[in-house]
């Protein structure tokens, strides 16, 4: 029996169940559906709808269903069209009569709203919980790098020395971010549309307050229309996510690059690694790959929920069935690849010494005897110019940049003392930069924004 059979004089065909059926993935609604269920319940009985009796008898008949739904003996019937009609048909079977009340003042457009909210609510603070438990972990690795250092590149050419300690950040400010963007998703979703109805409210003396300050929301819905056909804050969620994605994607194409024997830079551990079928040397950074590979994945949910909505009038439409699964999914393979992703990090071992042998090589240092010369009064441009001739010299006749210019009485041996091993690197001076004295203080401030992260989540560390 469907929820409005009395409308209809026949049965719905079994390719129209089959194609609009949604149990099989909001089954996931189910402790959210049935805490929502509770606070309406609370809401009929706080403005007069239900008897104080009534009101007993629904909500431990609900927390029957929850107990069902926990222990695995809950027991769907092909009339469950979704875990709405589940839940209710179940109340009703235990409550009797009083549980064709359950859905009084209440539609499923502003019941699934209220429900994908507060699933929301408690994903996205968890992917946000992990992906600083990230950012932690390479604030670690960080602090375990010392003076470690390695070449930093522009172009995948090698650009200048940095210390491991700064690029490793370099992630940690990106995550960061993702973590503020989720924060500021879940003030603008912290809103129950419960109260709006179908799409105008009710002429029922509902209190949406009550129910919004029960479930813990907020704000309640200004406009009933917009309540149910919002999923603004689904589209900022899958945002969110794939934007993540990226992050992790970039982090995981240099670790596959830098466990390379071309790189040698580091070596991931065996345990976030798996080897060959058929090549017995093979050690591979699946874990990397995968969070490579699953950005393709995330883009893609996002994409399709923002064509699904760029057409839809307002209010509800059927088509918005479809958020579920994509903010289902991105959710899942976020969870598990920021978790994958804080193991390899935390087990990867860094090759200093192959780092700096690269990061020391060739012309890396060249920008330092540029800018010697400026400080000499040479304008940058003529500096420039200087330093790259002695470049090329260096690489079309097989001489040593460093010879050259010694022998240059504009730079000098003091300028080719620039060109040691090592000492590029210290003179990053500037706030932000790459040396020693600017990256103290960065990894300061990273730690101590982490720690103000976690009270925004209203957590510790």
């Amino acid at each position: 029996m469907t929820l409005w059979h009395g409308r209809f004089s026949g049965q719905m065909d079994q390719a129209m169940a089959d194609f609009t059926v949604s149990l099989p993935f909001d089954q996931a609604l189910f402790a959210v559906d049935l805490q929502g269920s509770m606070a309406h319940v609370k809401g009929l009985a706080h403005v007069g709808l239900l008897s104080a009796d009534e009101g007993a008898a629904l909500l431990a008949a609900l927390a029957a269903v929850r107990q069902e739904m926990e222990d695995g003996t809950f027991v769907f019937t092909e009339s469950d069209e979704d875990i709405h009609t589940a839940v209710e048909r179940r109340v009703t079977e235990l409550a009797g009569p009083t549980g064709a009340k359950l859905h009084t003042g209440r539609s499923r457009n502003d019941q699934v709203a209220t429900d994908l909210r507060l699933w929301s609510k408690v994903a996205l603070t968890e992917i946000a919980e992990g992906v600083l438990h990230l950012c932690e972990v390479l604030a670690a690795q960080a602090t375990a790098a010392g003076d470690a250092y390695l070449p930093g590149y522009t172009h995948v050419q090698r650009a200048q020395p940095v210390l491991l300690a700064h690029h490793l950040l370099a992630h940690g400010w990106s995550l960061r971010r993702d973590v503020d963007r989720i924060l500021a998703t879940l003030q603008r979703l912290d809103v129950s549309p419960l109260g709006a109805g179908a799409l105008a409210g009710s002429s029922l003396p509902l209190d949406p307050d009550f129910v919004a300050a029960e479930l813990g929301f907020a704000a309640r819905f200004e406009n009933s229309m917009d309540a149910v056909s919002d999923r603004d804050f689904v589209a900022e969620a899958l945002f969110d996510l794939a934007l993540i994605g990226i992050h992790l994607s970039r982090m995981g194409e240099e670790i596959v690059f830098w466990s390379s024997e071309e790189f040698a830079f580091c070596t991931v551990d065996d345990a976030f690694a798996s080897g060959s079928s058929m090549l017995p040397q093979k050690k591979n950074a699946d874990a990397a790959e995968l969070a490579r590979g699953k950005a393709g994945r995330l883009i893609g949910n996002l994409t399709g929920l923002l064509v699904t909505l760029k057409g839809l009038p307002l209010a509800y439409n059927r088509d918005l069935q479809e958020d579920k699964e994509p903010l289902f999914d991105s959710v899942r393979q976020v969870g598990l690849a920021v978790a994958a992703m804080a193991g390899t990090y935390a087990t990867l071992s860094f090759h200093a010494t192959t780092m700096a042998a690269a990061a020391d090589a060739g012309a890396i240092a060249a920008i330092d005897l540029a800018e010697f010369l400026v400080v000499a009064g040479v304008p940058f441009r003529e500096a420039h110019a200087i330093v790259a001739t002695h470049v090329r010299r260096s690489i079309d006749e097989g001489v040593a940049l460093a010879a050259l210019v010694a022998e240059d009485p504009r730079l000098g041996p003091d300028a080719a003392s620039l060109l040691a091993p090592g000492v590029a690197v210290t003179r990053r001076t500037t706030p932000g930069g790459a040396g020693p004295i600017p990256v103290a203080t960065q990894l300061a401030r990273f730690t101590a924004a982490l720690a103000a992260d976690w009270a925004r989540l209203g957590q510790r560390p």
